[in-house]
């Protein structure tokens, strides 16, 4: 199977939220599609774990918010990584509360829309949630991120929960790149201890480079890359480790 053809369908990328009983959380999603015109009603998938989908199953609400092609990549870091559970993604972002009392996130968006919640159907791994169009409006002309320019230009991949994850190993195109063994010392003494290469967030670009560690997260000078926690999360965008190649 060639999982790649699975990059030729078309989507959009948007900031889904919700609130009950004075809880926010919201994520990145990219299966948001329009239904029906009349009445008009908009449909989002999400997966179960996510934490905003059990906020949405209380409180039958939930905005979307289109966001525009040339943006800040952290507020994808924060709002596609990180669980709601442990973060105020709200924090650091433009927000308003619509009429139906559900935040609508502003920052990065060229428009939303207010949504409440007509029938909800089990896909498996993911929930389908049906809404029904309360009010909407457009915040500015410029172009819309795509997924396919999210994944060409930004060099990023899907978060784990998002209906459209593969595995990059399926995808054939992780390939390391060949590197020449440095030249060993004359003299045993004096070889030098290796940390190893470096590693590149595919999410924000960030690079680990083992010879500086990372001070922020108490991971001292000379670690390698394949020795840091297995919750190791980068500094910028809070990407897990499987996402640095």
């Amino acid at each position: 199977m060639n999982y790649k053809a699975f990059h030729k369908l078309s989507y959009g990328l948007y900031i889904i939220a919700s609130e009950y009983e004075g809880i926010k959380s919201g994520y990145i999603g990219n299966t948001v599609f329009q239904v029906t015109s009349e009445p008009p009603r908009i449909a989002i998938s999400c997966h179960k774990d996510n934490f905003t989908t059990s906020i949405i199953q209380k409180s039958k609400i939930f905005s979307v918010s289109v966001l525009k092609q040339q943006l800040d990549t952290s507020i994808i870091g924060e709002f596609g990584f990180i669980s709601g559970r442990e973060f105020d993604k709200f924090s650091k972002v433009d927000f308003r509360k619509s009429e139906s009392g559900v935040p609508v996130i502003l920052d990065a968006a060229i428009a939303w829309f207010e949504c409440t919640v007509v029938k909800e159907i089990d896909a498996g791994s993911h929930l389908l949630f049906l809404g029904e169009v309360g009010n909407c409006d457009i915040l500015s002309d410029e172009p819309p991120l795509t997924y396919d320019y999210y994944r060409e230009k930004y060099r990023m991949l899907a978060p784990k929960n998002a209906p459209t994850y593969i595995d990059k190993d399926k995808l054939g195109d992780g390939k390391k790149p060949e590197i020449d063994e440095p030249a060993q010392p004359e003299n045993p003494d004096e070889k030098k201890t290796d940390p190893g290469h470096s590693f590149t967030c595919t999410i924000c670009g960030f690079t680990y480079n083992p010879e500086d560690g990372d001070p922020t997260a108490g991971i001292p000078p000379g670690t390698p890359f394949e020795d840091l926690p297995e919750d190791y999360k980068c500094p910028i965008c809070n990407a897990g480790k499987e996402y640095f190649i």
